[in-house]
């Protein structure tokens, strides 16, 4: 269920494996209500080739990632066509608020679906792929991975090797 037209909601609960954290939801994710809808977005494929999922999920079944206890949220709710789109502001009490449902939910990982995410989030402006020398929430594993967005020019076998390192450490 929506809470206003045109939000994504969060897909959150207490003992997740991992919180996936995007920019902000595309215009067809807030069209649909759905995480990652955009069809030239890969972020289901990329959870499916790193061995997190035994299946390709679809949008639609964002709400059952809870099951394999993967949470979803996004730094910014408000949907734009890109993420140059968001102002300032927004990031400002993006962090904020997903501060504080890291710090409520404290999974044992956060991946940021883009370096971008980690780096509008921390702050910081160096991140290496993969899991953070140091983490933003005692207790709280920080992961960044590349976006899944098809602008991005990676491959997605190449970004779903970095992604099948949240795979290693969970088995």
């Amino acid at each position: 269920m929506l809470e206003q037209p045109g939000l994504v909601p969060d897909h959150l609960s207490h003992g997740l494996k991992i919180i996936f954290v995007g920019f902000n939801p595309s215009l067809r994710s807030g069209e649909t209500g759905h995480h990652f809808a955009n069809p030239s977005n890969r972020f289901w494929r990329i959870l499916y080739e790193a061995g997190l999922t035994s299946r390709i999920y679809k949008p639609e079944e964002d709400h059952l990632l809870l099951r394999l206890g993967y949470g979803l949220t996004n730094i910014v709710p408000r949907p734009t066509r890109a993420a140059s789109d968001i102002m300032p502001e927004e990031y400002l009490r993006g962090r904020q608020l997903l501060y504080q449902k890291l710090r409520n939910y404290h999974p044992g990982t956060v991946c940021y679906v883009g370096k971008g995410v980690y780096q509008a989030y921390s702050q910081r402006k160096q991140a290496p792929w993969g899991y953070q020398s140091s983490d933003m929430i005692d207790g709280v594993r920080d992961f960044v991975a590349p976006s899944s967005s098809g602008l991005v020019r990676m491959k997605t076998p190449e970004i779903a090797a970095i992604y099948r390192q949240l795979n290693e450490l969970l088995a």
